[in-house]
């Protein structure tokens, strides 16, 4: 037995719209992403961007629109990509087309007479039934009812049946009955016409399953039940049953048949804070100094010379080797590709050097363009292996960042206490540094807060991650993955804990592997008990 859910996706996104993205596998056939992963490249899609970095989903792909491609960032493979058109989300009552129709002997003439086939065609008799009885009645115009707020984490009457199986193409969803006369249309839906009923559904829109907040007092009992309708053993939110098949869905249709139990519940909401703590119940972390860090617009005073801190890392080559320069992608023994393009007093461009460190060799003047091109803070990384030279530094903006103890403990961690970081950063204006200078940058969902479990390997990431701020590497400014919104404060490599009571949105506890994995990121950013000694 395995746990199913449902989740709830707005109309506007890819999911409501019907759009499908899919990759071309190595036998020719085309597999679709994941929902989330659907939505993300539609948002960056509708917004012209020209290509998509996927990394921050876990996934080391690029995706490009102009060609229609996908490529791997590390084998720099590249596959077809394509965006095709399905049934929308939620699935509209009425007859399934023909080309996606099941069960199979709908199309053959000769009903089917499993036990599975004749609940799918009762269910849309009845469905279909009780919406034309609704269309026929036209009740005095009831008083505007006010809509119901919906719940943090999802809009209320979301179930938690989500089935995994697809039938030919089709996803199957459990829906909620709604009773009639109960709220407004939601937002953004079309206008009901003045003669139609309260309870009936909008044109276009699935009366059983739309957004909104639904109740299911009118049709949870057995005497709501039409007669011919076969009943479900399923129970309803209040623990009762048998309930009509409507109610359930096509999934509980499908699992009842296969005699499967089937409880409708609401879908879990994460646990994203603590328990309210008073001020004498906050502690310091034993063996970090002080409470806070402030970062200001300018922690490193940049380089004045960019040949300077090339030649500081670099030793030169007197007989460089018949290979290619893998940043101009000229031969090291030929000229570099920027010849021409830069010009700097004693940088000859066919001079070649070797990193100290890893060994890997450019041509000096390649290193220098790259150097100029970016936070030019002192610090030099090699492009093929991503060792860092010297300290590096971001374009996080100023903020601040507050940490403590708090006397809860985390999912996993249950006999240590919770480090508890909150950051804080304020809208601003762009600097040198950012993308566009002198523009607005906004910062969403500030303060944020995380959590760390209070143990020494969580102590030693707090330490890190406190060096990491002061470098400005926490933050940076960019386009958000989650909103698309551009100039705006993103997180910048380096994950965070954001639930505190539970892992139902990925960024929570328990997480057996975090901690090493956030380690193995503040190292790839130059930041470990090594450097921070030296």
């Amino acid at each position: 037995m395995r746990p199913v859910r449902r989740n709830f996706y707005d109309p506007s996104s890819a999911p409501g719209k019907g759009i499908v993205w899919e990759w071309e596998n190595d036998g020719g056939a085309w597999t679709a992403y994941d929902m989330d992963i659907c939505i993300t490249i539609q948002n960056a899609y509708e917004k012209q961007h020209p290509w998509l970095d996927l990394s921050s989903l876990g996934f080391c792909y690029l995706i490009y629109f102009n060609s229609m491609s996908q490529m791997n960032r590390q084998t720099r493979r590249r596959r077809r990509l394509r965006r095709r058109l399905d049934l929308a989300y939620p699935l509209t009552v009425g007859s399934i087309p023909k080309s996606q129709s099941w069960p199979v002997g709908a199309n053959s003439g000769q009903p089917c007479s499993c036990q599975q086939c004749l609940l799918v065609n009762s269910t849309r008799a009845a469905s279909n039934a009780i919406l034309a009885s609704q269309r026929r009645k036209v009740p005095p115009a009831p008083a505007p009812a006010q809509p119901l707020p919906p719940p943090p984490g999802g809009p209320p009457g979301a179930l938690a049946v989500r089935p995994s199986a697809t039938f030919a193409g089709t996803a199957l969803w459990a829906a909620p009955a709604v009773g009639p006369a109960e709220t407004a249309p939601p937002t953004g839906a079309p206008p009901r016409s003045p003669s139609a009923p309260s309870g009936a559904p909008t044109p276009g829109q699935n009366n059983l399953n739309r957004p909104g907040p639904q109740r299911t007092t009118t049709v949870t009992s057995r005497a709501s039940i039409p007669p011919g309708v076969p009943a479900l053993p399923v129970k309803n939110l209040s623990g009762t049953g048998p309930v009509h098949p409507a109610l359930a869905g096509m999934t509980g249709i499908l699992l009842c048949a296969a005699g499967l139990p089937v409880c409708l519940t609401r879908a879990p909401k994460p646990i994203l804070h603590p328990p309210p703590v008073s001020k004498s119940d906050v502690k310091p972390v034993p063996g970090v100094p002080g409470v806070c860090r402030k970062t200001k617009k300018k922690h490193l005073k940049k380089s004045k010379n960019p040949e300077d801190v090339v030649r500081r890392y670099m030793q030169k080559v007197k007989n460089p080797p018949d290979e290619d320069c893998t940043i101009c992608m000229e031969r090291l023994v030929t000229a570099s590709g920027y010849e021409g393009v830069l010009r700097h007093k004693g940088v000859r461009p066919e001079l070649v050097g070797r990193l100290g460190r890893c060994g890997h060799m450019y041509h000096l003047l390649c290193l220098v363009a790259m150097y100029s091109n970016g936070n030019k803070d002192g610090s030099l990384q090699c492009p093929t292996c991503k060792a860092i030279y010297g300290e590096k530094t971001g374009t996080q903006p100023p903020g601040k960042m507050e940490f403590h103890l708090i006397p809860h403990s985390l999912p996993g961690f249950a006999d240590t206490q919770t480090i508890r970081i909150v950051y804080d950063i304020p809208t601003g204006i762009q600097g040198p540094e950012h993308p566009n200078p002198g523009k607005k940058f906004t910062a969403r969902g500030f303060p944020r807060h995380c959590y760390l479990p209070n143990n020494e390997k969580g102590r030693k990431v707090l330490r890190l991650l406190i060096t990491a701020w002061e470098r400005r590497l926490i933050f940076t400014i960019g386009t958000s993955n989650t909103t698309g919104e551009s100039d705006t404060v993103v997180w910048n490599e380096i994950h965070h804990k954001t639930e505190f009571g539970s892992n139902l949105t990925g960024h929570g506890y328990p997480d057996a592997s975090y901690l090493d994995n956030v380690l193995a990121e503040l190292t790839a950013q130059g930041v470990s008990e090594a450097s921070t000694k030296a």
